[in-house]
């Protein structure tokens, strides 16, 4: 009779104690959902970084009060970034594109004319405009462009940095969004936008 009492409370502590670390995670949970915009696993893109999956969420004590933070990794260069979720909007952090959006805005630019300065610190500052600006269409647009001019005047060695920049910002979320490696990324952009583009 003992041992099926003891059996039972052990059952009943074993129990009580799962159910009390279920309640906790749920309540962190549901803590950094109401602080922060993003969750754990989301696919999201960081300007001038490109796209990466969130892997964590950590809170950390800044200046006497507690901060969230998204921990991001990049499959392009597999970068690791602590990014402020409270910064997160107005660093434009967005949601990546999906499968066939993104191929719907790579393909709108390829017809659009070509518009850039011929002053070289004018069309840097532009371009970087437009990079920092973390919307896609801008950053294919720097790449396509850049690369055009490289084909026919050739780039200085600033410019041709700036269009490897955002070559690799468009393959880190052609990556995600497609869900495929880098080498079918970069066969992908070379069909959107012709010629081999593996040694930019």
């Amino acid at each position: 009779m003992k041992c099926a009492i003891l059996l039972q409370r052990r059952k009943f502590l074993h129990w009580k104690s799962k159910t009390i670390f279920i309640v906790k995670a749920v309540f962190v949970l549901m803590i950094e959902r109401s602080h922060t915009m993003f969750s754990k696993g989301d696919k999201i893109v960081y300007p001038l970084y490109g796209a990466g999956v969130i892997e964590d969420l950590e809170q950390k004590e800044i200046d006497g009060s507690n901060q969230w933070y998204y921990v991001l990794r990049i499959p392009v260069g597999n970068l690791k970034i602590m990014i402020s979720a409270d910064k997160a909007e107005s660093l434009g952090i967005r949601e990546i594109y999906g499968k066939d959006e993104i191929m719907e805005v790579l393909g709108s630019v390829v017809g659009r004319p070509i518009t850039m300065s011929e002053n070289w610190n004018q069309r840097y500052k532009e371009n970087m405009d437009k990079i920092k600006s973390g919307k896609l269409e801008e950053v294919a647009l720097v790449f396509r462009n850049l690369r055009d001019r490289e084909r026919e005047r050739g780039l200085s060695t600033a410019e041709k940095k700036m269009m490897t920049t955002a070559k690799q910002i468009i393959l880190s979320e052609l990556i995600l969004s497609q869900d495929v490696d880098k080498s079918d990324a970069e066969e992908i952009l070379t069909k959107t936008f012709g010629k081999d583009l593996t040694n930019i």
